[in-house]
């Protein structure tokens, strides 16, 4: 990968440029919470060639959900479930807007004209 094709990466939100160490920092926790969740499998970082972990812009806005919710005292497995969920639940509602956008934009006419005409 050349220079160029790194930099065009940095608003790729899944392009997994952050060291654990710094994931850690820019979240404010510790390296063991990152390690937790991950155990957990709510994320899954990606490893560099030499075996380090790599986190991605998407994964540390999951970690920093989980993290709100363990910090207001809820174990870090429940956190990791919840955050599971609501993730799953905000790609199942922009599917239906996409569903619903698709059908709004379906010519109604064309399915009446074929039954009428004969």
């Amino acid at each position: 990968m050349t220079a160029d094709d790194s930099f065009g990466r940095l608003d790729d939100d899944d392009y997994p440029a952050y060291t654990m160490g710094r994931a850690a920092e820019i979240l404010g926790t510790t390296q063991g919470f990152l390690r937790a969740i991950g155990e957990a499998r709510l994320i899954t970082p990606l490893r560099s060639a030499g075996g380090h972990r790599r986190y991605s812009r998407y994964q540390l806005r999951i970690a920093a959900r989980a993290r709100e919710l363990v910090d207001q005292g809820m174990p870090i497995e429940a956190a990791c479930r919840i955050v599971i969920l609501e993730d799953q639940l905000e790609e199942a509602q922009q599917l239906n807007a996409a569903y619903r956008r698709e059908a709004g934009s379906a010519d109604p006419t064309t399915a009446v004209g074929a039954i009428g005409t004969g």
